[in-house]
């Protein structure tokens, strides 16, 4: 997608998300621009959103990030990720909603 990403990974228990976060920002935009992927000088929006799901969920999960081309047709990623926030029932501020980019 052109204004996001979907990762699924797993991690123990004892490993910061934002920790691996921030690795998986700074090596992508690395990455990025030294390939020169992008006009100009690419950089990660801050924030990230993070949601947990079952063993049992992971087929559904799996589905869903293969899916996503087709869904945001339907829904942007903003209203995808405020219905993820309200779903999970996360306490949000829209000031700090992800901009809207494309």
């Amino acid at each position: 997608m052109a204004d996001h990403i979907h990762i699924l990974v797993g991690i123990r228990p004892t490993q910061s998300i934002s920790d691996l976060m921030q690795d998986v920002k700074a090596s992508s935009s690395k990455w990025i621009n030294e390939k020169q992927f992008a006009q100009g000088r690419f950089e990660w929006q801050e924030g990230y959103g993070a949601f947990s799901y079952g063993k049992s969920q992971l087929k559904d999960v799996v589905a869903y990030i293969n899916s996503q081309e087709q869904h945001h047709r339907i829904k942007t990623f903003k209203e995808e990720y405020i219905d993820f926030l309200q779903k999970f029932e996360v306490e949000y501020d829209e000031k700090f909603i992800f901009k809207d980019l494309v």
